[in-house]
């Protein structure tokens, strides 16, 4: 049976020895800042973005990797034999999944490219889950088949500070976010079903405290947790917060908090934090 080796874009959440565990190769997608293009985990890390994001002269712009980069790995990985299993951050933010299908369609290896209809480190309790399957002999098909399971077992929820990301990069309306600003509205989002869903609008932190303790509640009613991670950017007061929380709920399970990377943080703005967590 050919071996199966996992691809991933840069917006995974694993953490460096989940990497080198599983044998993940990671395609970097890249940041300009201020006419610099950085690449993501070989010249900027997630640690130093927020602060060079906070000091440009206007908001940085992402890019997917090319196809070419894609075809390059594709092809070298099967040159053993191999094939390759591609999973992607949801095209609802970026034409990623798509670079790579049509990489796969011209790779001399066979590949499989799957939308996880998340990022960060929701898509990376997907990949480790499916790393395990290909490992113990599974297949590929076997492999999708437990991230889908993972996927509909998976919540994600994001608490923006501030909307200004979102206005400059056209997310949504100069008015709607002005308006925002002067209200100090924040906003809790879901991402359910490959799409972003707003699930809460208040004003002021004590809305999104509120929100989260209701979330926390229906997090404890719920199905047993198997793993929780925090991503955020520069949100070390509202990750505190939270992750006490946790810690409490979940005294048996550690929390993975983590900056998240460049093309997200770029979209989510400073203060930014995002609750990950799947179920049995």
């Amino acid at each position: 049976m050919a071996k199966v080796k996992i691809v991933c874009d840069s917006s995974v959440g694993l953490t460096t020895e989940e990497i080198q565990k599983y044998n993940i190769t990671i395609v970097p997608l890249t940041v300009m800042i201020d006419g610099t293009v950085y690449t993501e985990r070989e010249t900027i890390t997630n640690e130093q973005f927020p602060e060079m994001m906070k000091n440009a002269k206007s908001l940085p712009k992402t890019s997917q990797p090319p196809i070419g980069k894609f075809v390059d790995v594709f092809d070298k990985l099967g040159e053993d034999g191999s094939e390759v299993l591609c999973v992607t951050m949801m095209a609802s933010i970026s034409g990623t999944v798509h670079a790579a299908e049509q990489a796969a369609e011209l790779s001399k290896t066979k590949v499989t490219v799957y939308d996880s209809q998340t990022t960060d480190q929701g898509m990376g309790f997907q990949v480790v889950e499916a790393a395990q399957v290909l490992e113990n002999g599974g297949t590929v098909d076997d492999a999708i088949a437990k991230m889908k399971d993972v996927l509909s077992k998976s919540k994600l929820y994001l608490a923006i500070d501030n909307l200004h990301n979102l206005v400059a990069g056209g997310r949504i309306s100069k008015f709607a976010g002005a308006l925002s600003s002067l209200l100090n509205i924040k906003v809790m989002l879901q991402v359910s079903g490959g799409q972003i869903h707003i699930l809460m609008k208040g004003r002021g932190t004590k809305a999104i405290h509120k929100e989260w303790d209701k979330l926390l509640d229906e997090m404890a009613a719920g199905p047993k947790v198997k793993a929780i991670g925090i991503s955020h950017v520069q949100a070390d007061k509202e990750v505190a917060r939270l992750k006490e929380a946790l810690n409490k709920l979940y005294p048996n399970i550690k929390v993975i908090v983590r900056e998240t990377v460049p093309i997200i943080a770029t979209h989510t703005g400073m203060g930014a934090c995002c609750l990950l967590y799947y179920t049995e």
